[in-house]
């Protein structure tokens, strides 16, 4: 729930908030206090807001959307791991994509009220239409680093996937950004190609890096866990530049 100087606010609102309604709002929407407030005051700041610093550097929440993405999926293949002990490698990862695909991280944002917490100019929200799911990232990376691995592990499952999650709604739903990209192409009949850029790490750790070619242009990278994740990631921000009204 959110607190009253909230509620008539609009998204992405032109003015900011000081630490204390910042953490009021926290503790009403994910139910904790928390200790760094500046790194959730950082989380919230999309790069259209954010001053200038050192060589031309901007002090946004992109960096903490970075370690929050990798943080989630963490979190997310662990929980789904548990839960379907008896399904393949390759359904977990198509659950896993669905669950952080940009769409889905966008609306559990809003139903959140989290897109009213972001400091942004005022037609952010026109021009950005991921602004939404990269701050519930950069949210996830804030309280990873406020609070430690076990913490937001908690938050996640116990607070947003159990509270705000329907997994068996999303297990029926069928949304392939590979096949939906690739039915796009062949309608203007454009050329589609999905080429390994990079391969690190072992086992567990092992992590993947796929370049997009959209009509032999580079549209898009994806990263995953194994090739077919991180097509499926690549495939998904190929269609939002393509698509970015739909997204």
């Amino acid at each position: 729930m959110l607190p009253s100087f909230l509620k008539n606010s609009t998204a992405n609102s032109f003015f900011t908030l000081t630490n204390k309604q910042l953490a009021r709002a926290l503790k009403n929407i994910l139910g904790f206090t928390p200790r760094n407030i500046n790194l959730y005051q950082l989380a919230f700041l999309h790069r259209s807001f954010a001053k200038e610093m050192v060589n031309g550097y901007k002090n946004s929440n992109e960096r903490l959307e970075y370690l929050g993405d990798a943080v989630l999926s963490s979190v997310i293949a662990d929980y789904l791991f548990r839960k379907y002990p008896l399904k393949d490698e390759g359904f977990l990862t198509e659950m896993r994509s669905k669950i952080v695909s940009r769409p889905h991280l966008n609306k559990l944002s809003r139903k959140l009220g989290l897109d009213k917490l972001i400091q942004s100019e005022k037609e952010s929200g026109n021009i950005y239409k991921s602004i939404n799911g990269d701050a519930f990232e950069a949210l996830i990376g804030a309280i990873y680093l406020d609070k430690g691995y076990k913490f937001v592990t908690k938050i996640i499952v116990k607070r947003i996937i159990k509270c705000h999650i329907d997994i068996e709604t999303i297990e029926n739903t069928e949304f392939n950004f590979k096949s939906v990209l690739l039915e796009l192409s062949q309608k203007e009949k454009k050329q589609v190609e999905f080429k390994v850029l990079e391969e690190s790490g072992k086992g567990f750790h092992k992590q993947y890096i796929v370049e997009v070619f959209y009509d032999n242009l580079v549209l898009a990278r994806g990263y995953g866990h194994s090739i077919k994740e991180a097509e499926q990631n690549g495939a998904e921000h190929a269609y939002s530049s393509l698509n970015p009204q739909e997204i």
